[in-house]
């Protein structure tokens, strides 16, 4: 047994220090940045914004919208093989799209078949496994550099610098690093395993930047703000699910719910009511999703994830233009011109309170 001893960090423990700029507008700030990566030879342009594979948000609908502001969407794996198809030959999905599979021998075979017989369409594979530390994720990371080298791969999840550096250098060009942070993941209620967002991506950054790879956060994300502490400790790349969970092309059934509130009818003398709506989103590792995916929970685990209900916030399109606005915002704060220049410019004070709650968050 073994303490650290060193308190961790998550993002509602910091906030960032503004700098003296020279950027006298948001609009004069790139939030476009050229990625390299240690094995894929391709270079891709973008803002590293990625919706997670989590099955109301990794959506062929999401992805469209995604593409359009050169951001990510990693595909939930659930999709039939014929339907990937199909959608990766209709739309240019080779640098902005994701496809997942996880460690069964059907995702294996659906990959594969993808990536074999539509070698120009969509190589961007993301390895997505709530626990990278078994050994078959790494032996699975091996297995799909040696077959198909050129891939972009992503791997996770992490949160460690020792796995880090052993999947990077065993094949993947990204890491996704996060235990237990995500809104609707129970596992560090359920067994106790995780670490704070902030500090993982500190550690994990500096270790895969240090040998030539690169890091995805994902999860945490409450507000804007903390997609930019993100960047600015060290990631590369930001998942979001439940931050994307309301939107209007999210998928999720749409609950309509009725509440009092505290103005009285005139006429009735009544209680106005107000009707809100909500959508369905859950875990990947809860009850509902092994009921609705893999024909029932294992006797051998436990549920490690909730159903919530997420209230309807609007468009994705306006949700994006609210995101990269936050973004510009931060990067003209802290003097950073480019994308990629925004974890040198981050200086973070670590505080006891970052909102004013008056009138709520």
């Amino acid at each position: 047994m073994k303490i650290y001893e060193q308190t961790e960090l998550d993002f509602k423990d910091v906030l960032v220090k503004p700098k003296r700029s020279f950027i006298n507008s948001r609009s004069e700030v790139d939030i476009i940045r050229e990625y390299k990566f240690k094995w894929c030879p391709r270079k891709i342009s973008g803002t590293g914004i990625i919706t997670s594979n989590m099955a109301t948000v990794g959506t062929f609908e999401i992805a469209k919208h995604m593409m359009q502001n050169k951001m990510f969407c990693c595909l939930h794996k659930h999709y039939p093989v014929e339907e990937l198809i199909k959608f990766i030959t209709e739309n240019d999905c080779r640098d902005y799209v994701f496809l997942s599979m996880g460690l069964r021998d059907e995702d294996y075979e659906k990959i594969e078949k993808i990536l074999t017989e539509y070698p120009d369409k969509c190589r961007n594979i993301c390895i997505d496994v709530p626990n990278a530390y078994v050994p078959r994720v790494k032996e699975l990371v091996v297995k799909m550099r040696n077959k198909f080298p050129d891939i972009l791969l992503m791997v996770g999840n992490a949160v460690t610098a020792e796995l880090v550096e052993d999947l990077i250098l065993s094949g993947a060009d990204i890491v996704k690093c996060g235990i237990g942070s995500g809104s609707a993941c129970i596992t560090r209620r359920i067994t106790g395993v995780g670490r704070p967002q902030l500090s993982t991506i500190f550690e994990c950054a500096d270790t895969a930047h240090g040998i030539g790879g690169a890091i995805c956060s994902d999860g945490g994300v409450v507000y804007i703000g903390d997609i930019c502490k993100a960047f600015g400790a060290g990631a590369d790349f930001v998942m979001m699910g439940g931050f994307y969970a309301g939107c209007e092309e999210a998928a999720g059934d749409i609950i309509e719910k009725t509440f009092q509130t505290n103005q009285i009818d005139p006429e009735t003398g009544k209680p106005i009511l107000e009707i809100k709506k909500f959508k369905v989103f859950y875990g990947m590792s809860s009850e509902y999703a092994q009921n609705k995916h893999y024909h029932g929970m294992p006797k051998y685990r436990a549920s490690e994830g909730r159903v919530v209900e997420v209230p309807l916030k609007g468009s994705i399109d306006k949700m994006n233009q609210d995101i990269l606005g936050g973004l510009r915002s931060y990067m003209t704060y802290i003097g950073a011109r480019r994308l990629k220049d925004v974890s040198k410019c981050t200086t973070f004070y670590r505080v006891n309170t970052q909102l004013n709650t008056v009138f709520g968050e």
